[in-house]
């Protein structure tokens, strides 16, 4: 089973706007993220795992990219900016990173 195109789709765009620091719109204006990546890059895990916890699709598409966009973003500014409160309280589903498979290891 192949992941599906949309759902490709919306990685790609996600990863893409995060390396040029334009994620979540003007949640991260002022915060310098992009500089920090290889630094602390331990928080870009996170913000792409909160993403992928977040993104829904049906048989049309992905239903919900801004929202898992702007909780992706809330993480980030959050990360950066410790005097921001993320509304509402991230719960552990969404920041609960899923394994990598032996198998896919190991092809």
């Amino acid at each position: 089973m192949k992941v599906e195109k949309h759902v490709k789709g919306v990685v790609r765009q996600f990863a893409y706007w995060f390396a040029h620091g334009t994620i979540g719109g003007g949640l991260l204006a002022g915060i310098d993220y992009v500089s920090q990546l290889q630094e602390e890059s331990s928080f870009v895990e996170q913000a792409f795992v909160i993403f992928m916890n977040h993104l829904e699709y049906d048989e049309n598409g992905v239903i919900n990219y801004k929202q898992a966009e702007y909780r992706a973003a809330q993480y980030v500014r959050n990360y950066f900016d410790a005097s921001y409160t993320v509304e509402p309280p991230f719960e552990d589903w969404e920041t609960e990173g899923d394994p990598v498979s032996e198998k896919s290891w190991n092809q």
